[in-house]
């Protein structure tokens, strides 16, 4: 890999050849400055010879803040020594040169006329005349750049024995901007080029570079894109390089943030896709956020003055696709490869069929602009692991909301303009097999295609609302799901849960709130006993993991073929070992009980907060409480939680209330088994970094109790016991609740407290 750095265009003006004194002085300043820690620390050397290089009564030299919003001097010549700060912003002269990397060479900067010929906002701030009784008039202001950048600016004031600054003085003070230039660079730690920080990690050679930039061109793609997509380099390590390189800081999309709708009416959206920046922020008598993907682009800096002329500019440099995805019409694999931090492989060996015998069509991006949008929307949910994609209809011609559920939580992804929502619905409606004219009525349906040769699922439902109708795509995992070790049980919940199921019959539940994983876990159980000598029969609605070696089956409400049905039919065929997907109802589970009590192991879900509560549900449902109390094996409880981001997830020493709070959740008689160390303890919380989208959080995990029938609690069954004390007898023998397992997982650091609240019934 060769990294050699890349051409350097020739960007200079012609100079003239410094002679004489002239030459004298500039050798002086130049020495100088190159042998100084910083520009500030040698300013006082060689301010004189500065000005009499320039033959000036006074200068002012400004610094970029490096905040994307204004330069600052605190370098002031004369009596006076204070900080000056101004906009990047055609409302003063240095701002003006600042935004516009123009060169001015002004005869009185009194003179309003002249000034407006420069441009219609331009002034002269005369107060500090005013107030100092100097008087200013001729001045030379001069973009300090290395390269591309704007680093500062010179502002040189009053000619000494002259009225004015001529053409030539105007390009000395270029040659000093030029030292400027060099010395500011060096302080800054700046680049030379967008992506030298990469080359300079060896992350990528230039050959490479300018091979992508061909291919960005070529393909309608941004670098960005390519450099993430293709080479694999994190997001946030490019955004490192444009920020080394632009001298302004870098923001990523965020789907909190909306474009305020008062400043995107002035304008025309075409227009600023095709321009790539977009006000996220503020109001033209303040000041303006805005996001651009080149912060240098004088002309653009300009347009955005023209077009939103606030009082003052904060710039931040951004991706090309999320300033489109702001605008409701970027590439939607951009925001969700942001969020998942980095984009999956594709490439997976061909599916020898589709479950039921459905043919599966192949996804073609080539075609027209809403196959192209819904498509990409599937592909990249899958790519991101969202569970859902929640397509949410606006009200009259507001655009329509597309959200993604990832590890549980909802984000936005992009907006579909209401001229294209209908068409995208029913282009999935045809997709999922449904009446594309029917929009008055709920329906339900199914997708199945192929993305690179992997079958991919879909449950598609469609609801009417006031404002049109909604859509809910469930992504359905392909393949097998979790082994029986991924879990993430704890030790005592492991050992108990795998002495359950290696019972020849009985009854064990998965209980919790609707997505929290029981069907996961479940398939993980059975994976643990499934061998050639058991046949294992599962009842599922709708059929999500399949596992080679079972026999599953899909159940259909609209022919009347439902759980209790489809149990009754497993009892005539020779069943091992029945999983059936909800007891939904006093048949399904009076049919399971018995099932189980005639020698047949079961497995089955019910939604219900707690494992001592779901005795109580199925004794309301009308259960013999003799029969169930025999069948009974076990119930495990359980949450899906978030976990913490590896890569980016900070350490700290619990404070006094937070230990105290760690007590009190996991109970003071119980809390010595964690053997934990008050003086060694460390919590983790949530940061933020590109591989988990910012949130701290990337993936998820499940926090379980697991209650053991035993004959004390089979007594209680039989006798109607509370569900609280049944509780308190289950961890009498070694259950441990939901929350004291979350807590167990915030002390290994696998979670904060904050996701433990989110799913549990505790308070703070």
């Amino acid at each position: 890999m060769t990294n050699s750095s890349p051409k350097e265009e020739d960007n200079s003006i012609s100079l003239p050849e410094l002679t004489g004194q002239k030459k004298e002085l500039y050798a002086k300043i130049q020495s100088k400055i190159k042998k100084s820690i910083t520009f500030a620390d040698v300013l006082p050397e060689v301010e004189e010879l500065m000005l009499n290089f320039l033959q000036a009564q006074r200068l002012t030299i400004y610094q970029n803040a490096r905040n994307g919003q204004e330069i600052v001097s605190k370098f002031k010549t004369g009596q006076e020594l204070f900080e000056i700060r101004l906009g990047v912003n055609a409302n003063s002269l240095a701002g003006y040169v600042a935004v516009s990397g123009k060169e001015l060479l002004i005869r009185d900067a009194h003179d309003s006329k002249e000034l407006e010929l420069i441009h219609k906002t331009l002034r002269f701030d005369g107060s500090y005349d005013r107030r100092s009784g100097f008087h200013s008039k001729s001045m030379m202001i001069v973009p300090i750049r290395n390269k591309a950048p704007l680093l500062g600016v010179i502002q040189v004031i009053n000619k000494i024995g002259g009225d004015t600054f001529s053409e030539t003085d105007l390009k000395y003070a270029i040659h000093l901007a030029k030292i400027l230039g060099t010395k500011f660079h060096e302080e800054f730690e700046g680049t030379n080029d967008p992506y030298e920080y990469l080359v300079a990690k060896n992350m990528i050679s230039w050959e490479q570079i300018d091979q992508f930039k061909k291919r960005a061109k070529k393909e309608g793609v941004s670098m960005t894109y390519l450099l993430v997509s293709d080479k694999k380099i994190p997001p946030e390590v490019v955004a490192a390089s444009l920020e080394s390189y632009y001298q302004v800081p870098f923001m990523r999309f965020d789907p909190s943030v909306t474009p305020p709708k008062a400043l995107l009416k002035k304008l025309n959206m075409s227009y600023l896709r095709r321009q790539l920046w977009v006000p996220l922020a503020g109001t033209l008598d303040d000041e303006l956020l805005i996001l651009i993907d080149d912060p240098t682009d004088a002309s653009r800096q300009m347009e955005i003055q023209r077009a939103l002329p606030a009082k003052k500019y904060i710039f931040r440099v951004g991706f090309a696709e999320d300033i489109l995805q702001y605008l409701g019409g970027g590439s939607v694999s951009s925001y969700l490869h942001g969020l998942a931090g980095k984009l999956e492989d594709e490439d997976v060996e061909d599916a020898d069929r589709l479950d039921e015998g459905e043919e599966a069509g192949e996804i073609n991006e080539n075609e027209s602009t809403i196959i192209q949008l819904v498509n990409r929307l599937i592909i990249d949910a899958q790519r991101a692991g969202a569970s859902d994609v929640h397509i949410e209809p606006g009200r009259g011609n507001t655009p329509s909301g597309v959200r993604l559920r990832i590890d549980g939580i909802c984000r936005q992804a992009l907006e579909i303009p209401s001229t294209h929502i209908k068409a995208v619905l029913s282009r999935i409606k045809i997709m999922a097999r449904m009446d594309i004219a029917e929009r008055r009525k709920p329906q339900d349906g199914k997708i199945v295609v192929r993305v690179k040769g992997l079958p991919l699922e879909l449950r598609v439902a469609t609801i009417p609302t006031v404002y049109g109708e909604s859509a809910v795509l469930r992504v359905l995992a392909s393949g097998g799901g979790l082994t029986f070790d991924k879990l993430n049980l704890s030790e005592n919940n492991y050992k108990n849960l795998d002495k359950l199921v290696a019972n020849p019959q009985g009854i064990l539940l998965v209980v919790g709130p609707t997505g929290s994983g029981k069907t996961t876990t479940l398939h993980a159980v059975i994976g643990r006993i499934n061998t050639p000598e058991r046949k294992i029969w599962t009842a599922e609605d709708p059929v999500e993991i399949t596992q080679k070696g079972l026999q599953q089956v899909q159940i259909d409400h609209k022919i009347g073929f439902d759980f209790a049905t489809a149990l009754r039919s497993f009892l005539r065929a020779d069943p091992d070992v029945i999983l059936i997907g909800e007891m939904r109802d006093k048949e399904t589970a009076h049919s399971g009980i018995e099932a189980s009590l005639t020698g047949h192991l079961v497995f089955s879900t019910l939604h219900t907060n707690s494992a001592s509560e779901t005795i109580v549900r199925l004794l309301d449902l009308g259960m013999d409480p003799l029969n169930f109390a025999d069948a009974l094996l076990g119930i495990l409880a359980q949450r899906l939680v978030r976990t913490l981001c590896e890569n980016c997830k900070a350490h700290y020493k619990p404070n006094d209330e937070e230990w105290q709070r760690l007590i009190r959740l996991y109970g003071a008689e119980y809390f010595d088994e964690l053997e934990v160390v008050r003086e060694e303890a460390i919590l983790y919380e949530a940061a933020g970094c590109g591989k988990c989208g910012k949130t701290g959080y990337k993936g998820r995990t499940g926090i379980h109790e697991l209650l053991v029938a035993s004959n004390t609690l089979k007594k209680q069954i039989v006798s109607h016991a509370s569900a609280e004390d049944m509780r308190k007898t289950a961890m009498s023998e070694g259950m441990r609740t939901l929350v004291q397992d979350g807590v167990l997982k915030v002390l290994r650091g696998q979670m904060d407290l904050s996701q433990l609240f989110r799913v549990t019934a505790e308070g703070s």
